[in-house]
């Protein structure tokens, strides 16, 4: 599967980049509000979380999480040592590899399967 495939085409990323500067001065004085997709491994951990009182609701999750990676940014010896343990630990994870080919055909398949609609996470009001 060819990187185009991955990443949005060269008109999408600049209309992508085009809107972040537009809306830069609004979100800077109230805040920015974004539609977010998550697979299903991911949303099936933070619905876990929320479950379980760790987070209000997914909105709150995202605030806090992206707050701690916002205080980790200047630290980028504790994020190079983070990601090396990340990959050594998937190095010495005794499961089988998979192949270059078979993680291709994984994603193609992925990319034409039907996709269930995502569940949809409605604000509770008080």
């Amino acid at each position: 599967m060819p990187d185009d495939d991955i990443w949005p085409d060269p008109k999408t990323a600049a209309a992508n980049k085009a809107q972040a500067k537009s809306l830069r001065d609004q979100a800077r004085a109230g805040g920015l509000r974004f539609e977010a997709y998550l697979p299903p491994d991911l949303a099936d951990w933070l619905l876990d979380h929320v479950e379980r009182g760790h987070f209000v609701d997914p909105a709150e999750a995202v605030f806090v999480i992206l707050g701690e990676h916002q205080e980790l940014e200047p630290h980028t010896d504790l994020r190079d040592e983070l990601f090396r343990r990340l990959c050594q630990a998937a190095m010495d994870d005794p499961r089988p590899g998979i192949s270059h080919d078979e993680v291709v055909e994984r994603f193609q398949k992925l990319g034409t399967a039907p996709r269930p609609a995502p569940a949809l996470w409605r604000k509770v009001l008080p």
